[in-house]
């Protein structure tokens, strides 16, 4: 009777590790798919839920780019956005930049998102974070760029076609208005300063503009910190427990009225 207690026994933790290991294998290929589709991760460590969102290559707004670009396109990142402020499971924002910029007014409306959220926010330069790169990089609670890594700043301009009338040049002037009030709304950079760095002439050969290398950026005010990966991992977890211990003393003082 004991022998069979003891392999019933046996057989109920077998069938518990197996459930536990088919768990972790749905985790983990529900993980990959969501790299796969979105080139994003949702990541779970020590009690802390962090999406990771990356932003790469060209971001593509209105119009479709050639397929050998490499593209993120503002219409997937917007209701990732959405779900990261809105999913109580997800404690924070970690967003990794390696970008040329692209559509100018998708790149603000994602930067625009990311200002606007509650919850912990963190970016991280790597690579480059140009053109209209640079407000999506500031538009986090704290910004982080790689010693590595560089940032472009220069006004707004367009390809092909344009009417060259009075108009045309007031409604560039209006959207690079917008860009740098953004900007400087969310660093520590003056407007002067990002003007004069987006009209230099004297560095960039076929272009207007200034090129940032990681430690500048941060001199100049426009990036927070120089970091890594982890340093950023550890702002925003840190963040993360700030923002925890505010509502749990939220939480206990209505408790008392």
């Amino acid at each position: 009777m004991k022998n069979e207690t003891e392999e019933k026994k046996r057989r109920r933790e077998f069938r518990n590790e197996d459930t536990a290991s088919e768990e972790e294998s749905e985790a983990v290929s529900q993980q990959q798919k969501q790299i796969i589709d979105s080139g994003s991760v949702t990541t779970h460590n020590n009690g802390h839920t962090i999406h990771c969102l990356t932003v790469i290559g060209q971001i593509e707004g209105h119009y479709i780019l050639p397929s050998q670009n490499k593209t993120t396109k503002y219409e997937h990142v917007i209701p990732q956005i959405v779900a990261v402020e809105e999913d109580p499971q997800i404690d924070g924002l970690l967003m990794l930049l390696n970008t040329v910029g692209g559509d100018v007014e998708a790149g603000l409306a994602l930067a625009e998102l990311v200002a606007g959220m509650k919850k912990p926010t963190v970016s991280l330069v790597l690579g480059g974070g140009h053109s209209i790169g640079v407000p999506l990089a500031v538009a986090a609670k704290r910004s982080f760029i790689a010693e590595s890594a560089s940032m472009t700043i220069h006004p707004v301009r367009m390809n092909g076609l344009v009417l060259g009338i009075p108009q045309t040049l007031e409604y560039f002037q209006r959207m690079q208005d917008r860009i740098t009030n953004f900007v400087t709304a969310n660093s520590n950079m003056t407007k002067e300063r990002f003007m004069s760095l987006a009209m230099n002439t004297q560095e960039l050969v076929m272009d207007v503009g200034t090129v940032l290398d990681g430690p500048d950026a941060v001199e100049e005010g426009l990036i927070d910190s120089l970091g890594s990966l982890s340093d950023a991992m550890d702002w925003l977890i840190k963040m993360i427990d700030k923002e925890r211990k505010k509502a749990k003393t939220a939480q206990g003082r209505r408790k008392e009225k």
